[in-house]
């Protein structure tokens, strides 16, 4: 795998790297970052201002968290995508046991070379995407392609910690601490504990926060606006494709 490298990992290495997680994917996900996973997840929807009529894209959807809390939330119609046949499966049998099913669409699809037209949806959310791509303007400006005009789009990464204590705790953290609990979890979360330890750092040393905010903007955004949350450790940053009107919650 190419998972060592500073480069984001191949299709098929993050398909490879997730295999075997989807079953408790979430449990752990809120585990290994002290319950803040699901707060920071609900702290998105919040940034998704769209009604009941509302179709909204979630890419990157995993196991369909931010989905499902979209329809609860909002209302709305979503339609999610990701890479992981394992998370889309398990996505479905979450969201059939929830009965949400009839409200969520999945398809299984790259969010670099999305398979929607131009001006499709009136929202989009992301989340732990930018990671994994080797062109993240690219992938920012195919991501607002699919937006209607004036549509908003939410993101959400892991962060760096721009306060010196906090970093050097969650320094400590991601390079000792995630790799040793993701151990306990079993040898495919040991691997994926692994490698955000080195993705997470490795992803803000090439894209700085200030310089990520501007590709946000050069990708087609306006209004682009960072919420750091847990200290730093995720960053939630929102804006909207320009023209048309804002469809309210």
């Amino acid at each position: 795998m190419t998972t060592d490298a500073a480069l984001p990992p191949s299709r098929d290495d993050t398909r490879r790297l997730f295999a075997g997680l989807a079953d408790d994917y979430e449990r752990h996900a809120s585990w290994l970052s002290f319950g803040q996973d699901p707060r920071w997840k609900t702290a998105l929807v919040a940034q998704m201002p769209v009604g009941p009529d509302a179709h909204v894209l979630d890419v990157a959807t995993g196991t369909a968290a931010i989905a499902a809390r979209l329809v609860e939330f909002r209302g709305c119609r979503v339609t999610g995508i990701d890479a992981s046949p394992d998370m889309l499966d398990r996505a479905r049998r979450r969201l059939d046991e929830r009965g949400l099913g009839d409200r969520i669409d999945l398809v299984e699809g790259d969010a670099r070379r999305l398979p929607f037209p131009d001006r499709t949806f009136d929202g989009l959310t992301v989340s732990y995407l930018l990671r994994y791509v080797q062109d993240p303007l690219a992938t920012i400006s195919e991501l607002v392609r699919v937006l209607k005009p004036g549509a908003p789009l939410a993101s959400l990464e892991f962060g760096v910690p721009p306060w010196a204590p906090a970093r050097a705790a969650w320094r400590v953290y991601v390079a000792v601490g995630l790799p040793a609990a993701g151990s306990l979890a079993g040898p495919g979360w040991r691997r994926a504990g692994r490698f955000l330890a080195r993705s997470i750092p490795e992803f803000y040393d090439r894209h700085p926060v200030p310089r990520l905010l501007e590709l946000y903007a050069a990708g087609g955004l306006e209004g682009v606006t960072l919420r750091r949350m847990s200290l730093g450790g995720g960053n939630i940053i929102w804006g909207r494709r320009p023209g048309g009107a804002a469809q309210g919650g």
